[in-house]
């Protein structure tokens, strides 16, 4: 089991295909996760993406796209080491590791749902949906 482990989720009114084109994205990658080097282990298409992690923390990272209503679920999970492993950390840093690696999904999440979103009114089907 590894000590960093992230699981989240986040509805997106957009089509997969679009979320994927945002996430394909590699120069966003460095602002979402300044500190990982990501190589991409699978890339799904609008299913998704799976990185092999290293740098900050080593380990795997995935953003699944679930199809859902007139969007997609965005699942996001991430199974890591920090650098220099655990030995000798407390486990309040442990804690604060794992929160880091939570909220940086969020940003990326929000920051792509926001972008797809940008001037849909609330309960109305995405434009690219009708």
């Amino acid at each position: 089991m590894s000590s960093i482990q992230v699981a989240d989720q986040t509805f997106v009114a957009a089509p997969g295909s679009a979320v994927a084109e945002v996430l394909a994205d590699r120069a966003r990658w460095r602002r979402w996760w300044p500190d990982l080097q990501l190589q991409v282990r699978e890339d799904r298409g609008d299913k998704g993406i799976r990185w092999t992690v290293s740098g900050g923390a080593d380990g795997t990272m995935e953003v699944w796209l679930e199809p859902m209503l007139d969007g997609v679920i965005m699942h996001y999970f991430m199974h890591a080491e920090p650098r220099g492993g655990i030995e000798g950390m407390s486990g309040r840093k442990l804690l604060a590791l794992n929160r880091t690696r939570r909220v940086a999904g969020k940003v990326m999440s929000f920051e792509i749902k926001a972008r797809l979103e940008a001037g849909r009114k609330a309960g109305v089907a995405p434009a690219a949906a009708h």
